[in-house]
């Protein structure tokens, strides 16, 4: 099934009226996990909840996977994947690389998604028609780079350190083999890649929530 843009921009909309006026406001974090720094906010809660019920009004009959409401009708063909603030480490931190991820699978597949970061006014996302962009410097299609080699290619991570044991001598041992890398821009750096500006994200352990809205 096609879904329209003018859905996408209604969660991106919606998602945004949550998010921004929460943005470098120093509300309280909370941390999910005890053994490590987990953390989740209001925003991450309330965003989620408008998205839920906006998909739900639209798509009665779909079921829905969020990051931090849980999983509801996941038995449907038609499961809308949820990440309401993808960095959240960013968002407390006030840089404005975190987004808001929603994705539809179908059948278990990726047919359609989106990435909004509002604080800069951009919205990316794919459906049947295509990779679009709208934002700063006007809408276009998006393309990535045509690098062929890994010397001359740019490799984005979140951070070395998630890479554990043998995995990361083997990341070390990748990243010196590219001209540039980065770290520390979550969801940003999957967007970049489709807007050409990156070739290559390496991050290890992503749940469904962190990458099915930016497969199609």
């Amino acid at each position: 099934m096609d879904i329209s843009i003018d859905f996408m921009r209604r969660i991106a909309h919606a998602a945004a009226a949550e998010t921004l006026p929460r943005f470098r406001s120093q509300g309280a974090v909370a941390n999910k996990e005890q053994a490590s720094f987990d953390p989740v906010t209001e925003a991450d809660r309330e965003t989620e909840r408008v998205i839920r019920a906006l998909i739900s009004a639209e798509y009665p009959d779909h079921g829905i996977l969020g990051e931090e409401h849980g999983s509801e009708n996941i038995s449907s063909r038609h499961v809308w994947v949820i990440d309401p603030i993808d960095g959240t480490r960013a968002f407390i931190s006030g840089l404005p690389v975190w987004g808001t991820l929603v994705g539809l699978t179908v059948d278990g597949d990726a047919v359609a998604g989106m990435m909004s970061q509002p604080f800069t006014g951009e919205l990316f996302y794919a459906n049947a028609s295509g990779a679009h962009y709208e934002g700063p410097g006007g809408p276009r299609r998006l393309t990535t780079r045509k690098t062929t080699s890994l010397a001359d290619a740019t490799l984005f991570t979140t951070t070395p350190a998630l890479f554990k044991g043998d995995a990361r001598l083997r990341y070390d041992l990748f990243e010196k083999q590219v001209q540039l890398a980065r770290y520390g821009t979550d969801c940003y750096a999957f967007a970049m890649v489709a807007a050409g500006c990156v070739d290559i994200v390496a991050d290890p352990g992503l749940k469904p929530y962190d990458i099915v809205a930016l497969i199609p």
